[in-house]
């Protein structure tokens, strides 16, 4: 599996369990060829006429390193690896590709509103792993807006609902970089615009949420909870999701024209998800000792790197650029190597819907970072001790620690 000569000790290190800090569940049922190419491709819409999402780094990747895990030799044409898909049956290639992956535990995001997704301990069963939930706060604030309460009402049932929910989850998450971008206003808003603003919100509550007062709202009522709970607070940024995955819709036939009457039309104008537009926010939750984890940064990742520099409660991973880049998963690790510390970083594979994406996510994770380590070691940069102590702390112990495992 590692590609290059190493020392025993950071082998072992490398090739160890690992945990998934932040990852969705995988489609539990068989697919189409378009409906698989469109869960493996980044943008999560059907490849241009008469080409395939195979022929792109992750798809190669499929072919060479998932081949193998359902029984045929590497590189197996595609039609060959989806006959092959399609004969096992999603249950066994979930199982054999989440077990394959080598993860002692998933850390998985429930809020994603589409049917036929694993849940939680679905993933952990089938990947032999233990398994906890992430609560995305946007989904939970859909649903208080839905119940029909009345605005003076509002603040309160999001409080109680995040807490319950808190109550049995590892962490929280939210996706305001898609909603109002990350450069919002970082204070807490006031009692009499939050209320002012939820009678807006529930004049029409089966919108998405994208009015910035109520995103800051919900911000700060997931820090207060957080911060009772000892969770983590994760926030997606990058680049990754602003096409249709990133919504929950890719394979599911809905990546197709008519998506302005979704409520889907012009997805991602003007929100910039550079994590460094977070630094306001993050600086105002320093003295709170809530940490804050920057999830799928590529291409901001250097600059996620310098905030997990900075600041003390501040961390990072390097989300499904890893699996995407593929073969090329040691220049992103690299790079976010040149400043976070060492004890900032963590694995997270954040695929969604094909266990492929979280095989592989893994398997590129080891190898690349196995190419670093290498050169480090071989350049008497780092120590052979200190190549396997890193190479714990990003795969697993970073996250034990955090997330309180």
């Amino acid at each position: 599996m590692l590609p290059t000569p190493l020392p025993d000790a950071v082998r072992a290190a490398l090739l160890a369990p690992m945990v998934d800090q932040h990852c969705c569940g995988v489609r539990r049922d068989d697919t189409t060829r378009s409906g698989f190419e469109q869960l493996i491709g980044e943008g999560g819409t059907p490849a241009p006429p008469g080409t395939t999402h195979f022929d792109t780094p992750a798809g190669a990747a499929i072919r060479r390193w998932c081949a193998p895990v359902l029984g045929l030799e590497p590189h197996a044409s595609a039609t060959v690896y989806l006959s092959r898909r399609a004969e096992l049956g999603a249950a066994e290639v979930n199982r054999r590709l989440l077990r394959g992956a080598g993860v002692s535990a998933f850390l998985v995001d429930t809020g994603l509103d589409v049917p036929g997704l694993l849940s939680p301990a679905e993933m952990g069963r089938l990947g032999s792993a233990a398994a906890d939930e992430i609560v995305r706060l946007e989904q939970v604030e859909q649903d208080v807006a839905e119940a029909g309460l009345p605005a003076a009402d509002y603040a309160g049932m999001l409080r109680d609902e995040l807490a319950a929910r808190a109550a049995r989850a590892t962490a929280l998450k939210s996706v305001a970089a898609h909603r109002c971008g990350l450069g919002f206003d970082p204070s807490r808003p006031s009692r009499g615009s939050v209320i002012a603003a939820a009678g807006r919100r529930l004049a029409d509550p089966k919108s998405r949420l994208d009015d910035p007062v109520l995103v800051r709202h919900l911000l700060w009522a997931a820090v207060d909870v957080a911060r009772e709970r000892g969770l983590p607070l994760q926030f997606h940024c990058g680049l990754s999701g602003w096409g249709l995955s990133g919504w929950g819709l890719s394979g599911w036939g809905l990546s197709g024209g008519g998506l302005s009457g979704n409520g889907l039309s012009g997805i991602g104008v003007g929100h910039l998800a550079d994590p460094a537009l977070l630094t306001g926010f993050v600086r105002a939750l320093a003295p709170l000792g809530v940490p804050v984890v920057l999830l799928h940064c590529y291409p901001y990742h250097r600059q996620a790197a310098y905030l997990a520099a900075v600041f003390p409660h501040v961390y990072v991973d390097a989300g499904p650029a890893v699996a995407h880049t593929a073969a090329g998963s040691a220049h992103v690790l690299r790079e976010l190597l040149e400043l976070a510390p060492f004890h900032k970083q963590m694995y997270g594979s954040g695929c969604h819907g094909a266990a492929e994406l979280c095989f592989l996510a893994a398997l590129c994770h080891r190898r690349g970072l196995a190419h670093v380590l290498a050169d480090r070691i071989g350049e008497g940069e780092w120590s052979q001790a200190d190549a396997a102590r890193i190479a714990h702390m990003i795969g697993s112990g970073n996250a034990r620690r955090v997330y309180r495992l």
